[in-house]
């Protein structure tokens, strides 16, 4: 490739590159950076055609005015796909079936959007340069020049819907032998602002991310996840998207720069730092002891918060409810058969899940199981209705009661600053929560995490790790307090919990709440509550903050 001749650096770059520390590695995105684009006046006309051609090969004719409107439409729409993506923690890229079918020809008939589907990646790939026309942007090959004269790796980390066609425009522009990686999102199967692309990135060339400079054109993708990343120096290069960002960004970048030949000025003087010259460190003193990390309460709900009978009369009340849902004059079902048949999908549910620690999801429960024999009116009523469902029958399964010493043990943790949060094995989360609140419990429990929304049921432990990145508590420190060894002890076992206190008069016999204590899967058995409340006593009797009690 050819590079233009090295000139010294701009005072304003060296006043900026005072602040950027020397890189490691250099990570560049693609468009905006390395690339500018423009909108080819006939691109959209040109990419129609392109279509068209396609499916007429396959015999398979549209008009070109449907094609044209449908990408259009389709380009649009992906642009806000894009933008809501931006919002997401960890966001996925979409695949390249899936930008075509969803987006791009989701208005097409079907045999024309089969035919583009099959052959998405190359259409893809056409589609870049078709729309768009891409501009080496000024100072880029200076700076390729520059890492590569001071053995600095260079990689490119850029949201793509086609990275082969990235790669065929460096190619073309004559630069693509500068790069030590190329990170592609439809690729690698993640876009920015998810961090892993840049730790992707980092990996590839050796360096750890506090080493590199990441330079991007946006705030609310480059920006955000140079920092999720852990980046030494992120910076901005301006370009047409950068002061338009599509919601407020939080995050600001180390430096802004109008273009690339301003971010090599400000590496070209980052570089002429010597890579020992670090200042000299700080006299050392003693750092203040880490407080320790405080403990949490977890409780079950069953059995534990609230002991549970049978409850005839709730349950014949949505058998009754079923009964207006299903029934037709041609198909009459009474609420007795109703709940009869609600039995059944209990056993259905039993026999289907054997040793699956998956938690059911309502329309397996009420679609799969209690509507296996019923008509597919009834069953899209069942689809529809399913959610709501759930929450009624986890409300009409049992009458719950308050068992002794529950809300004195959870107002002592609290005024002793250990989060409560309720772990719960259920079929509706939503139906705990109500039954906690008509204790009076509400306002003691920081959070629920119930089966049916984690996924998954104790004895697995990532729902007892849930509640402890929740409470941002201690294993060590840290009381769970269940009724069933083989859930709930063996759960909080797993990840790492302390104190497992089990309690009599739940779902199990005495002589197995022994057998798990004696095994040392249970570290302590009580009565009701109140034991809890003294193990909690006995454990930490000062209080750290006042809380508000229960009347």
């Amino acid at each position: 490739m050819t590079f233009s001749t090295l000139s010294s650096p701009a005072p304003e770059a060296l006043e900026a590159a005072a602040v950027l520390h020397r890189p490691r590695a250099l990570l560049l995105d693609f468009g905006g950076v390395i690339v500018t684009t423009a909108k080819r006046e006939t691109g959209l006309d040109e990419a129609a055609a392109l279509v068209v051609a396609m499916l007429e090969r396959g015999l398979v004719p549209v008009a070109p005015t449907e094609v044209r409107r449908s990408l259009q439409s389709g380009l649009t729409a992906l642009t806000h796909w894009k933008h809501a993506s931006s919002r997401r923690l960890e966001p996925r890229e979409l695949t390249h079936r899936e930008i075509v079918e969803d987006f791009l020809a989701a208005e097409l008939p079907a045999r024309s959007r089969a035919l583009l589907v099959a052959e998405a990646a190359e259409l893809l790939d056409a589609l870049q340069t078709l729309i768009s026309d891409h501009h080496l942007r000024p100072g880029v090959r200076r700076l390729l020049q520059l890492a590569r004269s001071r053995a600095i790796p260079v990689g490119i980390v850029s949201n793509a819907h086609s990275g082969r066609s990235h790669r065929r425009i460096l190619a073309e522009l004559g630069v693509i032998d500068a790069f030590a990686v190329q990170v592609y999102s439809d690729e690698v199967g993640m876009r920015k602002p998810n961090p892993r692309i840049l730790e992707l990135a980092a990996a590839a060339t050796g360096v750890a991310p506090a080493d590199c400079w990441y330079v991007g054109d946006t705030f609310d993708r480059d920006v955000v996840a140079a920092r999720r990343a852990g980046i030494g120096v992120a910076i901005v290069t301006r370009d047409k998207h950068t002061d338009h960002p599509p919601f407020a960004v939080a995050q600001r970048p180390d430096a802004v720069f109008d273009t690339p030949a301003e971010l090599a000025d400000a590496f070209e003087a980052a570089l002429a730092v010597p890579a020992d010259a670090a200042a000299a460190p700080e006299p050392a003193v003693d750092a203040p002891a880490a407080a320790p990390r405080r403990g949490a309460l977890l409780i079950d709900h069953g059995g534990v918060i609230s002991a549970s009978h049978a409850d005839l009369d709730a349950l014949l009340t949505l058998g009754e409810h079923l009964s207006r849902l299903l029934s037709t004059p041609e198909a009459p079902l009474s609420a007795d058969d109703a709940v009869a048949m609600i039995r059944v999908a209990r056993r259905r549910r039993a026999e289907r899940k054997g040793d699956s620690l998956a938690e059911t999801r309502p329309f397996e429960f009420w679609v799969e199981c209690f509507g296996a024999d019923l008509d597919e009116r009834a069953r899209a009523v069942l689809a529809a209705e399913c959610v709501d469902l759930m929450h009624r029958y986890g409300r009409a399964k049992s009458r719950r009661t308050l068992r002794a010493g529950v809300a004195e043990a959870m107002t002592h943790a609290r005024v002793h600053g250990m989060p409560v949060v309720v772990v719960s094995n259920t079929l509706s989360g939503r139906a705990v929560r109500d039954a906690c609140a008509s204790h009076g419990l509400a306002p003691l429990i920081g959070a629920y995490v119930c089966s049916d929304e984690h996924g998954m049921r104790k004895p697995h432990a990532g729902i007892v790790e849930e509640a402890l990145r929740i409470a941002d508590a201690d294993p060590a420190s840290t009381w769970f307090y269940g009724d069933k060894p083989h859930a709930d002890a063996e759960a909080a076992l797993a990840a790492g919990i302390a104190h497992r206190v089990m309690v009599r008069g739940g779902a199990v016999a005495d002589d197995v709440l022994d057998t798990a204590l004696a095994a040392g899967t249970a570290t302590d058995v009580v009565d009701d509550a109140n034991g809890l409340l003294a193990l909690l006593r006995q454990a930490d009797p000062t209080p750290q903050s006042p809380v508000t009690t229960l009347s």
